[in-house]
């Protein structure tokens, strides 16, 4: 069982105020510049306040916009924490979300996905995530292509997982893959150095395991890293590394 730390706060006048403060700033535009490599460090941050008070959050990326209906957000990377017992209300995804489960167990309706769930809910999905026992996930919203419309469920931890051998020792576990964008597991052995490579459609890192470095720094679990489209890059890994890659969603 995940023990999160997180309890619900009263709901007083001063509280609520508090809360919405926090949201707001939440919803500050972070790392928005997609022609700029961007990182963070998710241990570094601090967790902020959702519309749901169990359910806390890391921004790594986020860029929004005011609508008349009020806050839209447009563009997000974060850490989600879900509190023991945590219900999200039903809503719907207009730009699509994916997430991967970090640690603890996310359900909604479709289904229970425990640590190491790969999950990918297409533009105007909806639904009403809950945790029973706490749930920490890594999750983008509103980066899906409008025509996406698969539905994705993989279970990343399962021994009959398709996990295949390339170059160097290094292997590797499709998620997704469309012409817009590919998403993939990936496992480097310690001491691979690749050769400088450049993403077309630019490439974005986070680490679950292990440790490696490159031009941009020294990157370890929880670390985030985005490298704009055309731009180079030369890793190392320093010890055996699993890491989330997104590589063709980044074309300006």
């Amino acid at each position: 069982m995940m023990n999160t730390n997180l309890h619900t706060l009263p709901q007083n006048p001063q509280t609520q105020a508090a809360q919405s403060k926090c949201r707001e700033q939440a919803l500050t535009n972070l790392n928005t510049d997609l022609r700029l490599p961007a990182s963070a460090v998710t241990e570094e941050l601090c967790w902020m306040l959702s519309p749901e008070p169990s359910v806390t959050r890391k921004l790594l990326e986020c860029a929004h916009k005011k609508e008349k209906s009020g806050e839209h957000v447009s563009r997000t990377t974060s850490v989600v924490r879900y509190a023991a017992g945590a219900v999200f209300p039903e809503h719907t995804h207009s730009g699509g979300e994916e997430f991967l489960v970090l640690d603890g167990t996310l359900s909604d309706e479709s289904g229970d996905y425990p640590k190491g769930w790969y999950v990918r809910n297409p533009p105007g999905a909806t639904h009403a995530p809950f945790s029973k026992d706490g749930a920490k996930i890594f999750v983008k919203l509103g980066q899906m292509h409008i025509f996406d419309r698969k539905v994705v469920r993989i279970d990343t931890s399962c021994a009959n997982a398709n996990w295949q051998t390339v170059a160097c020792g290094t292997k590797t576990l499709s998620l997704f893959e469309s012409p817009h964008e590919h998403v993939a597991l990936v496992h480097w052995p310690a001491g691979l150095k690749l050769k400088p490579m450049r993403f077309a459609g630019g490439l974005e890192i986070y680490v679950l395991e292990g440790r490696f470095v490159d031009e941009f720094g020294d990157h370890r679990p929880g670390a985030w890293l985005r490298i704009p489209a055309g731009h180079g890059h030369q890793p190392r890994a320093v010890e055996d590394s699993l890491l989330y890659v997104k590589t063709g969603h980044l074309k300006i």
